[in-house]
């Protein structure tokens, strides 16, 4: 684990200066390791020199003269980044070389001190150089974790806001703690819940994960805690419940603001004691699970209207992480697009597509009250409708405004010309494309439920299977 000093700095993260003037390089060196005691500083005096230590033992921070004989600067923070990606890379420069210390962030110095150096301005730099580098390895950390644990998604954005969100991601999974995950719909609470479970002791046991509104109020209690045979019509067998297939693991109650006071108290009870007792039961077993609860709502409202018990809450609310809504974080709707765009061409097994600027800058200004749920449905439809390999505005404005999917009615003789086909086919085609299209927004938006999507488009089970199977779809694709 990271031990950190008073100025946040870890221990034993190492810094490399490099400048071919000896007394300089040596000097600056002290000045910084005095200045920061916990730092490994090393002072090398040329390119080759540096990259050696490089190779030996990974750094942190590297700060490096412009002009050096042999190797220059920029060549030497080429080849550095080259071996270290996350290392951060200073660059020092005369007064009259600032154009050279600007092409030297370009090509990837994440910032650059000019002489004489100030030592306030010099510790600001380190600091802040440190932080950039722990926070790029704490993110590499999190991803090669997410990719080995296979927890079905993964963060994207790199604002303040979403590296904030994963630190605390990070810190709460280490815990055994109740966790609360609050956000607006479409925040990707569930993802979080997976994550912190992922993350945790707990990664090789189950995670079960419920949405309570979508389950009846008489079957969530049975649902949650096992009933044994007879004890409610229909009862034909046990049924030992979500808290007790979890032992040992977590379980995640997906928005639990909505439950229903009967179950509240119920639930509160499980939490005190660690005990489930099945309906019709008149016995107890005893259950470790880690409790992870999510909601749109505002709970403390709730208690104050008496529809959530207060007791529950503080129960729920040891460890919380709160969801940014995306209009707070729009720097990084470019990147999720991309994502969506990417993922839905894998999907749907098409080839990647070119988007316009002009799109990616109404992406990024739009509000999206439905947050990444709602962007990422959106992508998906622009996806479906694109013609061609390139998103532009006219696609664009044409399924905001709920349009149809334009139809090739023939195949093209040039010249702007078009022998039509024959009716029936061209209908066919047509169908195709809107069943295609109207079953990947269904699916999408009941997260890939086929009873709930059955009573949404109005079809029996049995009808949208064939539609599924015809189409080569899964439902469970859409689940995560």
């Amino acid at each position: 684990m990271e031990v950190m000093d008073s100025a946040g700095i870890v221990t034993g993260a190492r810094v490399v200066i490099v400048d071919d003037e000896v007394d300089f390089a040596r000097g600056l060196a002290r000045l910084v390791g005095g200045h920061f005691p916990g730092l490994d500083v090393v002072a090398v005096h040329s390119g080759a020199e540096a990259l050696q230590a490089l190779a030996a033992k990974p750094a942190q921070l590297m700060i490096t003269d412009l002009r050096m004989p042999e190797m220059t600067g920029l060549q030497l923070l080429s080849q550095a980044l080259g071996l270290l990606p996350d290392l951060s890379m200073v660059v020092l420069t005369a007064y009259g070389t600032i154009e050279t210390a600007v092409e030297a962030l370009r090509a990837g110095a994440y910032d650059f001190l000019t002489k004489p150096i100030e030592p306030e301005q010099l510790f600001r730099v380190v600091e802040k150089g440190l932080e950039r580098s722990r926070l790029l390895e704490e993110n590499n950390r999190l991803r090669q974790i997410l990719a080995s644990k296979e927890c079905g998604g993964e963060l994207v954005g790199e604002g303040a806001a979403m590296r904030q969100l994963k630190r605390t991601i990070a810190a709460v999974a280490q815990s055994e703690y109740t966790v609360l995950v609050r956000g607006e719909s479409g925040t990707g609470k569930e993802l979080v819940a997976r994550m912190v479970h992922h993350l945790g002791a707990r990664a090789s046991r189950p995670f079960l994960a419920v949405n309570c509104p979508s389950i009846p109020e008489n079957l969530l209690e049975s649902e949650l805690f096992g009933h044994v045979k007879g004890a409610f019509t229909g009862a034909d067998r046990d049924h030992k419940g979500l808290f007790a297939a979890a032992d040992k693991g977590t379980i995640h109650l997906d928005e639990i603001g909505d439950i229903s006071p009967a179950v509240q108290t119920k639930l509160l009870r499980v939490m005190q004691d660690g005990e489930v007792r099945p309906v019709g039961s008149n016995r107890s077993s005893r259950v470790d699970v880690r409790v992870v609860a999510s909601t749109n709502q505002n709970l403390e409202a709730a208690i104050q209207a008496k529809t959530f018990r207060e007791d529950l809450y503080y129960r729920l609310n040891v460890l919380t992480i709160t969801l940014p809504p995306l209009r707070e974080r729009a720097e990084d709707i470019p990147l999720l697009a991309g994502h969506f765009f990417r993922a839905a061409c894998r999907e749907m097994g098409l080839a990647e597509k070119q988007v316009d600027p002009e799109v990616m800058h109404w992406m990024a200004t739009h509000s999206w009250p439905g947050n990444v749920r709602e962007l990422q449905n959106f992508v998906r439809r622009l996806t479906v409708f694109a013609t061609t390999e390139r998103v532009d505005m006219n696609l664009l404005r044409m399924v905001q405004q709920g349009g149809c999917l334009p139809v090739p009615m023939g195949k093209s003789l040039g010249g702007g010309e078009t022998a039509l086909e024959p009716y029936k086919n061209a209908k066919a085609e047509a169908v195709a494309a809107f069943t295609h299209s109207y079953v990947n927004e269904l699916l999408a938006q009941t997260k890939g439920n086929v009873s709930e999507a059955a009573r949404v488009s109005g079809l029996s089970r049995v009808a949208l299977q064939k539609i599924l199977l015809r189409m080569g779809e899964s439902a469970a694709r859409f689940r995560d």
